[in-house]
């Protein structure tokens, strides 16, 4: 009897569920705010605004959640965070589990948390590697129109925007940087996929394992790849879920694109905190990917709040990591 392979049985599985959710969604002719099963996540408790909004496009519509510090002044422009979460997440548990907000209300800034639909993918995943029937691309659009609302309505400063992301999140934020690289001034992967490396469901399940070449599978117009905006990459060496090596290809990728050069690795510990080593990758004086290696975390946001899915608190604190590359590129960029 042949050998069963759980890696394929599981990708079939998946593969199946979202096209399955997908179907039903076309078939509904919206997007929908609720799934049965699901449970949403209790709202943030933090002194500012949380305010609630949708975007709408091609690919339906999608809600977000726009995170005010207290006290912003009539005409006041503050720099933009985008806060794309992973499969299994939503706004409110991104928010909880980052404390992003926490941090936005002590350094004055904007969060944007972008929400999937569970009709899109039934698992809350941004469906980053459906490129070739364009559903990345109108996902991608929908989360520049939240940006927009943001810019528009509630003080976000243009000229101040980043992007981060977690897991199936990371891969989107490096997919919108890729895109649309004049929108952000710099873009943060937490557990992610490079762009290029996955077209479908199965072989980004072969990717998230580390069985895609480490190369991705797409070459970007040399003048088009050295706009994007820095990167900056957080990965844990004991993520059973996204292979380490996926951080190091998108390392790989933003480096070959600028012909930059690996400087020395920084061992860095805070405390008790887990270690990180930390390289930079820099063209002449300028850092064009900065990559943090967590050898003892797993698959979650470092430093977040323990009592949340997907959140290790003993990692180092990936939200004032994130925030303070973003800090760096606005103040190049003013």
């Amino acid at each position: 009897m042949p050998k069963r392979n759980p890696l394929a049985a599981w990708s079939r599985l998946f593969e199946h569920t979202l096209k399955q959710g997908l179907k039903q969604g076309r078939k509904a002719g919206h997007a929908g705010w609720w799934t049965p099963g699901l449970q949403r996540s209790r709202l943030p408790k933090v002194e500012g605004e949380w305010i609630a909004g949708v975007s709408m496009g091609a690919a339906g519509a999608r809600r977000f959640r726009l995170y005010r510090p207290p006290g912003m002044k009539l005409g006041e422009k503050l720099p933009l965070l985008v806060m794309l979460h992973g499969c299994g997440q939503d706004a409110n548990a991104f928010a909880n589990g980052t404390r992003m907000n926490r941090l936005a209300r002590q350094q004055r800034f904007l969060v944007l948390y972008p929400e999937q639909d569970r009709i899109a993918n039934p698992q809350g995943c941004w469906n980053w590697w459906e490129t070739r029937n364009g559903h990345a691309r109108a996902e991608m659009a929908l989360i520049l129109k939240a940006i927009d609302q943001a810019c528009l309505l509630y003080g976000a400063d243009r000229q101040r925007i980043a992007v981060a992301g977690l897991s199936a999140g990371a891969s989107m934020a490096a997919l919108l940087a890729t895109h649309e690289p004049a929108r952000f001034k710099a873009v943060i992967m937490h557990s992610g996929i490079p762009p290029g490396a996955a077209s479908s469901a199965t072989t980004a399940v072969q990717a998230m394992h580390g069985r895609r070449d480490a190369a991705p599978a797409v070459t970007f117009p040399a003048d088009h790849a050295t706009s994007w905006p820095p990167l900056m990459v957080i990965h844990g060496g004991r993520d059973n879920v996204v292979a380490a090596s996926n951080g190091r290809a998108a390392i790989g990728l933003w480096a070959d694109a600028a012909q930059a050069r690996a400087g020395n690795r920084r061992s860095l510990q805070r405390g008790k905190r887990y270690p990180m080593e930390v390289t930079d990758f820099s063209r002449g004086r300028t850092v064009v990917a900065t990559f943090v290696e967590i050898d003892k975390l797993g698959h979650a946001w470092s430093g977040g709040a323990g009592s949340e899915r997907y959140s290790d608190a003993s990692g180092p604190d990936a939200s004032r990591l994130a925030w303070s590359f973003a800090q760096r590129q606005f103040a190049k960029a003013g």
